[in-house]
């Protein structure tokens, strides 16, 4: 197994950044409903408060919205530092270690498990991003190099060479389109 670059609670609250802004970019808004934010937030081990109604999930939303164009900032670093401190003050970010059955190694949270969850996802999304920042590696931040494809990743490959999303089979689909491109300059038509 290949050295992790960051801790662990950072990679996976940088890969759940990418699935929620993606929730409106791929196949239509995926969180459509409780349930599909339930589904998001057991996927990523969410624990704490839940209020299940409909202002959790607007909030959750509106989260989404602002990490979206954190991501769209990407290349200008000031622009994304003064996001990502707003999002630090506006959730009263205030780190703690803890670990819990779900994530039994030491890990930050930047919030009360009684905050509203908005609070405490954008807390952690925030602190994540602070991490990219700190260590110099904000262009590890991207859009999928598809041009059909929307979608944002976070490059987590050594090299930084990561290009495509996870959501669509970009990578495979761009890489066949260009097999297929080459055969057929080269007179070895495909079928």
């Amino acid at each position: 197994m290949g050295q992790m670059l960051f801790s662990h609670d950072t990679d996976l609250t940088l890969r759940a950044i990418c699935v929620l802004v993606n929730s409106d970019r791929v196949a239509g808004d995926q969180l459509a409903d409780m349930a599909a934010l339930n589904r998001y937030l057991d996927r990523f081990g969410w624990t704490g408060r839940r209020d299940h109604d409909d202002e959790e999930l607007r909030a959750v939303r509106r989260l989404r919205e602002r990490l979206g164009k954190i991501w769209a900032a990407a290349g200008d670093e000031e622009q994304v530092v003064s996001q990502v401190n707003a999002l630090l003050s506006d959730t009263r970010a205030a780190p703690w270690l803890t670990r819990h059955p779900e994530m039994p190694e030491w890990h930050l949270h930047l919030a009360s498990v009684s905050d509203p969850l908005w609070q405490r996802m954008g807390a952690e999304m925030a602190m994540a991003l602070a991490d990219l920042i700190r260590t110099g590696e904000l262009r590890r931040l991207k859009t999928c190099a598809a041009p059909d494809c929307e979608a944002v990743l976070v490059d987590l490959s050594r090299n930084r060479s990561g290009k495509f999303c996870d959501t669509g089979n970009c990578g495979n689909r761009q890489h066949v389109a260009a097999y297929r491109q080459r055969r057929a300059h080269t007179g070895d038509g495909v079928t």
